[in-house]
């Protein structure tokens, strides 16, 4: 019994198009990354398309599935770890309200004042210096008032 492969594999690169400067065009970056939705795919895929002469090992398939169970938790544990790390932002950035800073300014000289409020719409929390915005990153000292 012959086997077919399972579809035709793309370059992992992807199709850039137009290399010129002045070109708007989006370009779509690639999947890179192998969710598990992909890989029940392939598993039920290979079950399918296999020889029944020769079925799958056993030891083969607990691998996949222990695979497939670590990926699982390394990806939430990356999302814990990025919701953890947006709160303690926030923490941060909420106990500097009535602190004097030291603070980068928008045009780069060092600059001091008193938070008097803070903003979370970004991706990093922002406190108002003087009815300035100053992203979290931007302060470089804190004292008491």
């Amino acid at each position: 019994m012959s086997t077919s492969p399972i579809g035709s594999v793309g370059s992992p690169i992807g199709t850039v198009g137009s290399t010129s400067l002045t070109s708007s065009a989006a370009v779509r970056a690639p999947k890179q990354t192998m969710d598990s939705t992909v890989f029940m795919d392939l598993l039920v895929t290979q079950l399918k398309n296999q020889d029944p002469s020769s079925p799958m090992d056993t030891n083969a398939m607990i691998n996949q599935t222990t695979q497939l169970s670590m990926m699982e938790k390394l990806t939430q544990l990356a999302t814990d770890s990025a919701q953890g790390l947006s709160m303690q932002q926030r923490a941060a950035a909420a106990a500097l309200i009535g602190k004097a800073v030291t603070y980068l300014a928008a045009d780069g000289t060092s600059a001091v004042g008193t938070p008097s409020s803070v903003s979370y719409t970004g991706s990093a929390p922002t406190v108002t210096i003087g009815g300035a915005s100053v992203p979290l990153d931007a302060i470089t000292g804190i004292a008491t008032a």
